[in-house]
């Protein structure tokens, strides 16, 4: 059985909804892993057949724990990973647009395909006690993030990615 792997980071609770809601769609369609970006290794890329990369961009960047666990992984699966399918999305305050462009730039060094356009989330926070408090993410946007997992994990499924 094909299986899904979902990277995530959080820090006020954002990303970390959004990556619950792709994994309740994906486990329905495949086996699916959802692990801190902490937690997440090599191994853990290596064993998957394709990923979600979630996480939320801090000051017009991938949140750091996020660019700790690419710089842990990148060169010990460079080479190893290529072709399989990912995804991502981003919970931002404002844009997003960076960190998105920044997790594609990995993605492309590590030679993998993108099959769902990425999903930003805006929170809108911009002061610093609405960017330090805990997020919630409204429904709707849950429910894409929940089809992105759920179409990842049906391609993986069907073997079309």
């Amino acid at each position: 059985m094909a299986e899904l792997l979902i990277v995530y980071h959080s820090l006020t609770g954002g990303s970390h909804q959004m990556a619950l809601a792709a994994h309740d769609g994906a486990q329905a369609e495949t086996a699916t892993t959802l692990i801190a970006a902490t937690e997440a290794g090599p191994d853990d890329l290596l064993r998957a057949d394709g990923y979600i990369f979630c996480a939320p961009e801090n000051l017009a960047a991938i949140a750091g724990v996020m660019k700790d666990f690419y710089d842990r992984c990148y060169y010990p699966v460079l080479g190893r990973i290529e072709g399989r399918a990912y995804a991502q999305m981003v919970c931002a305050g404002s844009d997003g647009e960076n960190a998105m462009r920044q997790t594609a730039r990995i993605a492309q060094g590590w030679r993998l395909k993108p099959v769902q356009d990425p999903i930003i989330i805006c929170t809108h926070a911009q002061t610093p006690d609405a960017i330090l408090a805990q997020k919630t993410i409204p429904k709707a946007d849950l429910a894409r993030c929940r089809d992105l997992g759920a179409a990842l994990g049906a391609g993986l499924a069907m073997g079309v990615f």
